[in-house]
C-alpha cells in the first residue's frame, strides 16, 4: 500500500523528468536565440535601435 508521501514523490519524480526532457528538447533553440541576442548588442542594443 502506499502512502500519499510516496504518492507525491512519484509525481515530483515524474513532473522533474517532463521537464528536464522539454529542457533538454529545447536547448539548441535556446543557445541560437542567446547567441543572437548577444550579437545584436543586448541589453545595451537600445542605444542603436532605438
Amino acid at each position: 500500500m502506499t502512502t500519499g508521501r510516496q504518492v507525491l514523490i512519484a509525481q515530483a519524480a515524474l513532473l522533474g523528468g517532463v521537464v528536464a526532457i522539454l529542457f533538454l528538447k529545447e536547448l539548441p533553440g535556446l543557445l541560437r536565440e542567446l547567441r543572437i541576442y548577444r550579437m545584436s548588442g543586448g541589453l545595451r542594443a537600445h542605444r542603436r535601435y532605438p
